[in-house]
């Protein structure tokens, strides 16, 4: 890779960072407007690293919990092709497509996140049984994180939607996937 190259992607991890900051900072209309211009240029077929950031932090803008999940869905979409991550489909040999080869460590600790984010999604759309799917795979794939600030917290967020899910009525009366 040249060095043009690898300025012009910092430049796009640079200007989906500067988005963030402003969806953190409660400005989550201009951080969306901003991340969507990016998306424009990068596109469906632009790195996979920057389209799996961007959608993540696209999702977390959103007001609509569908258009929340098909953000999530992209970010999630984007890993499994950067890394041949577990999508937990019909991957591999004897399904029509090929195997999947295990994402590098890079890429695993995207994965509790991916996942926790997609059990919330379908939670705010009253779908629990696949908010279950996917906090089993979040729980799952959390082993790939740092015992740091960021792991600590991603973990908690795991353990807060566990309880959430199984404390709220209209989820009960089946374990997690994981549990069965």
């Amino acid at each position: 890779m040249t060095e043009q190259q690898e300025a012009s992607e910092d430049a796009v991890m640079t200007r989906i960072g500067q988005a963030v900051i402003l969806l953190h900072a409660g400005d989550r209309e201009e951080a969306r407007n901003r991340l969507g211009e990016i998306w424009q240029e990068i596109g469906e077929e632009g790195d996979r690293l920057h389209r799996c950031t961007l959608a993540h932090y696209m999702a977390d803008a959103q007001d609509d919990p569908a258009d929340e999940l098909a953000w999530d869905l992209r970010a999630l979409s984007a890993a499994d092709a950067l890394g041949g991550g577990p999508g937990g489909g019909d991957e591999g040999p004897g399904h029509g497509r090929p195997a999947v080869r295990e994402p590098g460590p890079a890429m695993r600790v995207f994965y509790p996140s991916l996942h926790l984010s997609l059990a919330a999604d379908y939670l705010k759309l009253q779908r629990p049984e696949a908010a279950r799917v996917h906090l089993a795979r979040a729980r799952a794939a959390a082993g790939a994180l740092a015992d740091d600030g960021y792991g600590h917290g991603v973990r908690a967020a795991i353990a807060r939607l566990e309880r959430r899910l199984a404390e709220d009525p209209g989820t009960r009366p089946g374990p997690f996937p994981e549990q069965s």
